[in-house]
């Protein structure tokens, strides 16, 4: 069973070897239809003002 998230905003980074990786909440990954081993393209958006 999994716990229950207090605040779904905040997201833990995480390093494995070389890569850094972020937890999602399933409901994200399934409302996004992402699939484990799916392959993403990743933009940065260039938002200042923090």
């Amino acid at each position: 069973m999994r716990r229950k998230l207090k605040n779904k905003e905040i997201r833990k980074i995480y390093s494995h070897g070389n890569s850094l990786g972020v937890t999602l909440p399933r409901e994200i990954l399934d409302e996004l239809r992402w699939r484990k081993g799916q392959k993403l393209v990743v933009k940065k958006n260039e938002v200042r003002g923090f």
